[in-house]
């Protein structure tokens, strides 16, 4: 189960704006779960479950009035034993591609977020989601192309374009 709640605070996290309301996102929603612990023991997919309530309790948050500041951020870096000019490059480089993602629609933002940051098939992604795997593959592809699109403006030229 931690490995659940692993995987839905990075959900929580990507869609709120603090780890404060991504840890308070995922004690709720645990709590929610350990309530309905019967219904729960008959799912056969207790992880996408899980995701699909913590999608949905941060998508409500996000809503309403108390969270009218919020923005998506969430930046991985491993700090490995690289130089500091390496870690400052990739540092900018992982911010740029999480830039880029913002400004996805936010559907693509959040299968890209599932399926290359938290690694879930396709079929939990679509059952997280309520789409089907076929719109899944077609928004994630779409996303992608445009990330990549950017990526290769921003290398090509060496100044950022659309901000």
């Amino acid at each position: 189960m931690l490995a659940v709640q692993d995987s839905m605070f990075r959900l929580a996290k990507r869609l709120l704006i603090s780890t404060e309301e991504a840890e308070d996102a995922v004690q709720e929603v645990m709590t929610k779960l350990w309530e309905k612990m019967n219904r729960t023991a008959t799912l056969t997919n207790v992880e996408g479950y899980a995701m699909t309530m913590t999608k949905n309790y941060c998508l409500d948050r996000l809503k309403s009035k108390q969270a009218t500041q919020l923005r998506l951020v969430h930046v991985h870096q491993d700090k490995t034993s690289d130089s500091l000019d390496q870690q400052i490059n990739h540092r900018d480089s992982v911010a740029h591609v999480f830039k880029i993602m913002q400004s996805l629609p936010e559907q693509q933002q959040l299968v890209v977020q599932l399926r290359d940051v938290e690694q879930y098939d396709f079929e939990t992604i679509a059952q997280i989601t309520e789409m089907s795997a076929g719109a899944v593959r077609v928004a994630l592809s779409r996303a992608r192309k445009e990330i990549r699109k950017q990526l290769i403006e921003v290398h090509n030229h060496g100044i950022e374009t659309g901000s």
